[in-house]
């Protein structure tokens, strides 16, 4: 319940570039078992929004990386979009990763509330989608664009197949603007160094979500996942 800014304080310690939050909801429609398990437990415990927002008050005072909130839009409505985005720009958080928020209500309904609050807005992309949508949402974004490997729920694999690489050629040869992160299915050095090699980055949430239950110290176990993903031990 109150390892938040431990997780946090760990990664900033061991280099990691930028930090996804998870706000834990009851009907996920992206994420795997892994997520789902974390936040049934952390919904159990008893974690919501405005206790995550309590939780994340004091959290530029120990780091001063990008810090990202990925979550849906139920429970950002319900607390009130205006005010969620407010909470997020006096909390010192940067952007936001809403899968089920359509890109067309956020340009109609939302966007000048996310500019009044200098938030960025994260768009997803998927092997499924077009490349002229692709150029659209590159055009609109702020940030960076979020690359969905597959088209699948969140989860660790073990390495990339054809599927995987042809898509990561097709955005690729795109030539977008914007900085693009690979998500779903980072696991391991091999996946991490696949990804990095078509785009600026990875997103690891499910394998980081299994390190931290290991047998062992937080910290020890923090430091060990970021070094495997980087192929800094074997």
């Amino acid at each position: 319940m109150n390892d938040t800014l431990r997780i946090i304080r760990e990664l900033d310690k061991f280099s990691a570039d930028m930090i996804e939050i998870g706000m834990p909801f009851s009907d996920p429609i992206a994420d795997g078992p892994v997520i789902q398990a974390s936040s049934q437990k952390a919904l159990v415990n008893g974690m919501n929004v405005m206790l995550l927002f309590d939780q994340l008050k004091d959290v530029r005072d120990l780091t001063d990386i990008p810090l990202i909130l990925m979550g849906y839009l139920n429970p950002v409505l319900k607390f009130g979009m205006d005010r969620f985005l407010q909470k997020c720009n006096e909390t010192g958080i940067d952007g936001l990763i809403i899968p089920d928020l359509p890109v067309e209500e956020y340009m109609e309904i939302y966007r000048s509330e996310f500019e009044k609050h200098d938030i960025f807005n994260i768009f997803l992309i998927t092997p499924q989608t077009p490349d002229e949508r692709i150029v659209h949402l590159d055009y609109l974004t702020k940030g960076f664009l979020y690359m969905v490997s597959t088209a699948a729920t969140t989860g660790a694999i073990n390495t990339f197949g054809d599927e995987q690489i042809s898509y990561f050629r097709r955005i690729e040869a795109l030539n977008l603007k914007s900085p693009r992160l690979v998500g779903f299915g980072i696991s391991n050095h091999e996946t991490y160094a696949h990804a990095c090699k078509y785009s600026n980055g990875v997103i690891a949430g499910s394998a980081f979500i299994r390190s931290i239950e290991e047998e062992g110290s937080l910290a020890e176990n923090v430091k060990k996942f970021i070094s495997l993903i980087r192929g800094e031990i074997k």
